[in-house]
């Protein structure tokens, strides 16, 4: 099925309009993937969202939803959806070259101060996501739990300080806005490295991408086990 950029959950648009989630109705986590920029063909991020759209894991089903490349957009899309669906967690995937591993983002600062990338949007210079938000949010996923069975796996992977200043940080920053009164429920973004076969005409760290989803499974694993998502009275 194809569907539309700014708002494209794996399933349809009439999946997104879906009701809050109530007492006996199923619990989603909500796992976003951007579009494919810079002249990519593809983005690992949607491609392991797409991949595990539909999985569940303990007792909640992932919702993959796909976003564009696009501050303002992007940030406005996921607020939408949050609001529609009340996850129980949202975790969001972004592709960050030149990493050899997933990245475990720490920080989301309230600033998107880039220069123009072509093809996706106009540059912005030293906007806040939020105006008059906080400075910053930290992740409210259990970074130390999931690093510990990612290497226990053997998949590589890191904490980073920040999810930088673009359409990933923004993104992260919005969903930890948007939650900020629901402190239980986990909320946080991990950058993937480049898939494989996109380094075919460059030197770059990368990753297969059956690897990519073994480690985000792991990550998935770790966030419905955790006590924000056992504990519904918090939602």
């Amino acid at each position: 099925m194809v569907v539309r950029k700014d708002a494209a959950p794996a399933r349809s648009r009439k999946s997104a309009r879906r009701p809050l989630q109530g007492r006996g109705r199923a619990k989603t986590i909500l796992l976003t993937g951007f579009d494919a920029f810079g002249g990519e063909r593809v983005n690992p991020s949607w491609q392991v969202a797409e991949r595990l759209d539909g999985r569940s894991f303990a007792d909640a089903t992932v919702r993959a939803v796909r976003l564009p490349v696009d501050c303002r957009r992007a940030a406005a899309t996921i607020v939408r959806i949050i609001e529609r669906t009340a996850p129980i967690a949202v975790v969001s995937l972004g592709q960050a070259a030149g990493r050899f591993g997933l990245s475990l983002e720490r920080v989301a600062l309230n600033l998107a101060d880039y220069r123009p990338v072509p093809d996706v949007e106009a540059g912005l210079r030293s906007v806040p996501v939020v105006p008059n938000g906080p400075a910053a949010y930290f992740s409210r996923l259990p970074l130390q739990a999931i690093l510990e069975a990612l290497r226990n796996r053997g998949i590589p992977a890191a904490v980073s300080l920040s999810a930088g200043v673009y359409v990933c940080n923004a993104v992260m920053y919005a969903e930890l806005h948007a939650l900020r009164r629901r402190t239980r429920i986990p909320v946080g973004f991990v950058h993937l490295p480049y898939e494989a076969a996109q380094t075919v005409r460059r030197a770059a760290a990368s990753m297969a991408l059956d690897l990519m989803i073994a480690g985000v499974e792991t990550v998935l694993e770790v966030v419905a086990g955790s006590p924000g998502c056992a504990s519904p009275s918090q939602r």
